[in-house]
């Protein structure tokens, strides 16, 4: 597979061409990703739950981010490479610079923050630093005490309103991808038609650039369990190739998400 970059996604969603992610945290699972052409991983603070079987992903820290990051890297030297920032490490920008610093020594080619508009002033920061974030807004698990649980987001006009202009604002501020989980299908179509940068959705509909799913979600292996919004691609395979590959495939088309794993 070709090196993938920023500029590869910005001329895929110019193209209105859709891609497919997926999260990794090891060598062996990001090789065989590669190898199916997946062009973005990304190393997610969801390793707490999936890997940890913890019940959030408060836990996680800079440094296990960081090993996994190492791991992943190893093993998909061309993918574009995606590392969180786990709770509470980016609570102001000089905080932010010196994690973000360790994710990107370890191989990330950007890293991932939580959180709306008030991460402005952090993420020019980090670009003007020549870090690249994604800003993840809608349901952002760091924030699971605040919402009261996993819940979708921006289901009000209120809600709805708050969230594009967060995504105009982080785009304006130097975000280069934006993630959208749990949202309304509609207003994620709005997000990704209002911004120039790529959207990548999870539990957002079809009218997104891209789709995300975690690994383990994908193939139906999740320690807790598989939400509404994942799809069990290896139960309709029965091998771990063809489950990528028929994932990717169902993004292209956009037959995934399908409407049973879409919120309205």
């Amino acid at each position: 597979m070709k090196k993938i970059t920023i500029n590869t996604l910005m001329t895929w969603k110019q193209e209105g061409r859709k891609f497919a992610t997926a999260t990794a945290y090891d060598a062996s699972f990001a090789q065989l990703f590669e190898q199916q052409e997946m062009p973005l991983l990304l190393v997610g603070d969801s390793l707490g739950m999936v890997l940890q079987g913890k019940s959030d992903t408060l836990s996680v820290s800079i440094e296990e981010i960081a090993y996994h990051t190492r791991s992943v890297r190893s093993g998909s030297p061309s993918c574009l490479l995606m590392a969180d920032m786990p709770f509470m490490s980016f609570s102001t920008p000089e905080q932010a610079c010196e994690n973000a610093a360790v994710l990107m020594k370890a191989g990330a080619n950007m890293v991932k923050v939580e959180g709306g508009r008030w991460l402005a002033e952090t993420i020019t920061t980090l670009t003007q630093r020549a870090v690249p974030v994604c800003a993840h807004l809608g349901l952002t698990p760091q924030s699971v005490n605040i919402f009261g649980g996993f819940k979708v987001q921006g289901r009000s006009e209120e809600q709805a309103e708050q969230m594009l202009q967060d995504a105009l604002a982080l785009e304006a501020a130097g975000a280069q991808i934006i993630l959208l989980e749990c949202v309304p299908k509609a207003l994620a179509a709005r997000i990704t038609d209002a911004v120039r940068v790529p959207v990548i959705g999870i539990g957002a509909g079809n009218a997104t650039d891209g789709q995300i799913l975690v690994m383990h979600d994908m193939f139906g292996i999740s320690a807790n369990y598989i939400p509404r919004f994942s799809k069990n691609y290896l139960a309709e395979t029965g091998d771990l190739r063809q489950a990528v590959t028929r994932y990717i495939e169902e993004v292209a088309t956009g037959e995934f998400p399908g409407p049973e794993q879409t919120f309205n």
